[in-house]
């Protein structure tokens, strides 16, 4: 594949950048030249990956902003203050994700898996859309996954209050994730932004290990017999931010940094349209 020379002045900012798929990835673009902004839960994890960011070379100006991306208030108020201290944004990864065992409900009445894994890319995009058109050419990326074809929308119930399993309810968050980045894409044409989605592929990283129940031991038990590394992981994030290839493409889902396979829905423009209706309507509660 074909690298952009180096991310030398770039900006990126990127959730979930603490460990696994966005830690490498971070870590990779960080080499290349790139100040990362990181938006993090624990703070010690945290000071962890920015001293590493720091010890592959290229810009050491990294920095972390804390925030509880479940919660909406917490996802205003970061995307605020990452919107305050940057000017442009060349590069947006929404990567923060998990998986739970048991339904929970946040303090804003959102399914917990739909809020983390869907609202957070929703709401951060939104509030550093003007950054992103400042750099442009930019890009966003969107991690999705190969399990968006367990999942189903029902848009009478988004929270999953009648039939909660994980498998299925974490499946229909990243089905969400293509559905936005699509018509994220449309809304984008023309201003030099593009927006993508991948799958990073079944990695050996943290993700899964706070879900409890049945889900979280299939995952312990899954990962070391099958699991990818989380640097394979993250080469598709690494290439949609950097390729010369895909300088252009927009709204697309990719896996192994080649086009991936979308269920009926993930490609259906109506839904995506309806569900971004719907996605408004959350984000700004009255």
């Amino acid at each position: 594949m074909e690298l952009a020379p180096d991310m030398q002045g770039k900006v990126v900012v990127i959730t979930g950048a603490t460990s696994g798929v966005g830690l490498i990835g971070a870590e990779r673009l960080a080499k290349r030249g790139a100040r990362i902004v990181m938006v993090a839960r624990n703070e010690q994890r945290a000071e962890a990956a920015l001293a590493r960011l720091e010890s592959v070379g290229g810009d050491r100006r990294h920095r972390a902003h804390y925030a509880d991306l479940s919660r909406l208030a917490e996802m205003k108020r970061v995307g605020g203050e990452i919107a305050a201290a940057e000017p442009r944004i060349d590069v947006l990864v929404n990567n923060a994700g998990a998986i739970f065992s048991r339904r929970q409900v946040t303090e804003d009445r959102l399914e917990h898996t739909f809020a983390l894994n869907h609202v957070s890319y929703f709401v951060l995009t939104a509030i550093l859309r003007d950054r992103l058109t400042a750099a442009a050419p930019a890009r966003i990326i969107n991690t999705a996954s190969n399990a968006h074809r367990h999942g189903r929308l029902d848009f009478d119930d988004l929270q999953s209050e009648r039939n909660y399993r994980s498998k299925r309810v974490y499946g229909t968050s990243k089905l969400c994730n293509i559905l936005f980045t699509r018509e994220l894409a449309r809304q984008l044409a023309g201003q030099g932004v593009t927006a993508n989605s991948f799958s990073p592929g079944f990695v050996a990283t943290r993700f899964g290990d706070e879900a409890g129940g049945l889900s979280g031991l299939t995952l312990r038990v899954a990962k070391p017999l099958f699991a990818g590394s989380p640097e394979k992981g993250a080469e598709t994030l690494v290439y949609l931010a950097t390729s010369t290839n895909v300088a252009h493409t927009s709204g697309e889902f990719f896996f192994r940094c080649r086009p991936g396979v979308l269920s009926a829905e993930a490609q259906d423009d109506d839904t995506a349209r309806k569900l971004w209706a719907e996605s408004e309507r959350i984000a700004t509660p009255s």
